[in-house]
């Protein structure tokens, strides 16, 4: 029973750890390099995730500057910055790569929140998910007489108060996020 606990525990993690990742390639006016990492460009024939094949730092608050390893790089940087959703031109010098991010509009941060609600309830989702499969590995125990009615009922109320605890965890994300999102 403590096992399934804490697996279900670690998978519960997980899920909060998948949605602080998806927070992550939410731009909110601020340049946040992790925008990049879901951005793949041609490199040798290969497509490759842009912070691999460049350094990318945050250059006062809103522009994000990209440095190839391989200067030969930059044009295929460049073409997948232009072809992403993320909708801005890249600034191109010959060394270097600059993205501004412009401070989004009111309407495009509620839109903003719209995704971050969603991502939410896409965690909290899986979080259940979690318990259901927990209860019903519970009801199996008991079953096969591994355990009593009354540690079934427990371990139930156990894994209640872990979902209970993990879906607050990813309300408070959801709103730090939303607040991140909405301030100026």
């Amino acid at each position: 029973m403590k096992e399934t606990l804490k697996h279900a525990e670690e998978k519960m993690q997980k899920s909060l750890d998948s949605l602080q990742s998806n927070f992550g390639s939410i731009r909110a006016g601020r340049a946040n390099p992790k925008v990049l990492d879901k951005i793949s460009a041609d490199f040798w024939g290969t497509p490759t995730p842009i912070p691999q094949m460049a350094s990318v730092t945050v250059s006062e608050g809103r522009t994000l500057v990209i440095q190839p390893y391989d200067k030969n790089s930059l044009k295929a940087i460049e073409k997948a910055v232009q072809a992403s959703d993320l909708g801005i031109n890249p600034v191109n010098d010959g060394n270097v790569i600059r993205l501004t991010f412009p401070q989004p509009t009111e309407e495009r941060r509620k839109e903003l929140c719209k995704n971050v609600k969603k991502y939410g309830e896409e965690a909290k989702v899986a979080v259940r998910n979690v318990r259901r499969d927990m209860v019903d590995k519970f009801k199996a125990m008991k079953k096969s007489g591994e355990l009593t009615e009354d540690d079934q009922k427990d371990a139930e109320k156990k894994a209640q108060k872990l979902t209970d605890k993990y879906c607050d965890e990813v309300d408070k994300a959801v709103s730090a996020k939303e607040k991140e999102i909405m301030s100026i």
